[in-house]
């Protein structure tokens, strides 16, 4: 880690994640994940991702980690350890200009929802999750 961590004054998420996996199922969050990354590969923080197979691998732990949060089992959890998000996020600065990047791959990718199992409604409670979620992963000011 090379430049000062800021940690965002609001704290860690004060929202739930909605419990939406008994409605998408594993192949939903595995196709919006890979829909997400070849966004982000392609996008103004594509430096902050790996490129080929494994940013198949990073979109396919994104999946793991959103079937846990979302209701589903702890697939990220057996397979990489407890996730410790910002922590693991800490090596990239991420700061706000970033974290609006990244907000704008996934609600590009999600869309209405309905590609991926979501009710317009539930994709919107998604994204308010994901909103509250990103702005705690912001670890660099400016």
């Amino acid at each position: 880690m090379q430049h000062p961590v800021y940690t965002p004054p609001s704290g860690p998420p004060q929202v739930n994640a909605p419990s939406l996996y008994g409605v998408t199922g594993s192949e939903a969050l595995f196709r919006l994940s890979w829909e997400v990354y070849q966004r982000l590969g392609d996008s103004g923080i594509a430096h902050m991702f790996p490129k080929g197979d494994e940013l198949r691998a990073a979109s396919e732990r994104q999946a793991e980690f959103l079937i846990g949060i979302l209701g589903g089992p702890p697939l990220y959890l057996q397979k990489h350890g407890p996730p410790r998000m910002r922590a693991r996020h800490l090596p990239f600065p991420i700061d706000k200009a970033a974290r609006r990047e990244w907000l704008r791959c996934f609600r590009e990718a999600l869309g209405d929802g309905t590609a991926h199992s979501l009710s317009p409604a539930q994709a919107l409670e998604l994204m308010t999750w994901l909103e509250a979620f990103s702005a705690w992963m912001v670890n660099k000011e400016g």
